[in-house]
């Protein structure tokens, strides 16, 4: 593992379901948002605004994606009304903070929610200090992941060197980009809805089940072996 990590540089994050568990149910309180937003939209029933979100997140990458394409929604529209949410289920994690500090070089976010939003929870989870900058789906001009395009942007807007870079994704089909551009890549298989999805075993360099467990497990000088 030494050598596989001793060129790295730079540690990229996603950010639901990875800096938090997808046990404390945030991305829930989201979830329902969106529904409640396409019922709105579309002027439709609860089952068929789950069916609308879930189609066009499978089909777009995001169900925001899917209902600019679809349907003309601003971006801005939707991105403040379903984030408009309470963060009382998530708590700083020392744990996660000391294995975060141990990582050399910088520490950024790469998500498909809006800066703002990463803001508020990197401060809910006492770690906001700890990163020098994020792509969000602004800076991607509202294109997601996993959409190849949605990357090379990121690259750009962060400065980075994808072959010095590391990316610790919950979804397994948001890594293939990351490979095709020449990044270490990280699967953390904890459990997110459609996590598994269009998985590719060989596109990813290292399958964990735990951010901390991997954290304290990485050799010295970034664990604490």
């Amino acid at each position: 593992m030494t050598d596989r990590l001793a060129d790295i540089d730079t540690w990229l994050f996603d950010l639901d379901n990875t800096l938090y568990p997808p046990s404390a149910q945030l991305f829930d309180l989201i979830d329902a948002r969106m529904g409640a937003f396409i019922m709105r939209l579309l002027d439709v029933d609860a089952i068929e605004a789950r069916r609308v979100q879930k189609q066009y997140f499978h089909d777009h990458g995001t169900t925001m994606a899917g209902l600019m394409r679809h349907h003309g929604v601003h971006p801005e529209d939707f991105l403040v009304d379903v984030h408009a949410i309470a963060l009382d289920r998530i708590a700083p994690d020392a744990r996660l903070r000391a294995g975060l500090e141990r990582l050399p070089g910088r520490r950024l976010i790469f998500t498909n929610a809006d800066a703002d939003y990463a803001a508020r929870v990197l401060a809910a989870r006492g770690i906001a200090d700890l990163f020098d900058g994020v792509c969000d789906i602004r800076a991607t001009r509202y294109t997601p992941k996993p959409d190849p395009a949605a990357y090379r942007m990121m690259v750009d807007h962060l400065g980075i060197d994808p072959k010095r870079s590391l990316f610790v994704e919950d979804m397994a089909r948001n890594l293939t980009p990351a490979k095709a551009l020449g990044m270490t890549t990280v699967w953390l298989d904890n459990g997110s809805e459609s996590g598994h999805r269009d998985h590719l075993p060989d596109q990813v360099d290292f399958h964990v089940n735990d951010i901390s467990d991997w954290l304290d497990t990485l050799p010295t000088p970034w664990g604490i072996s």
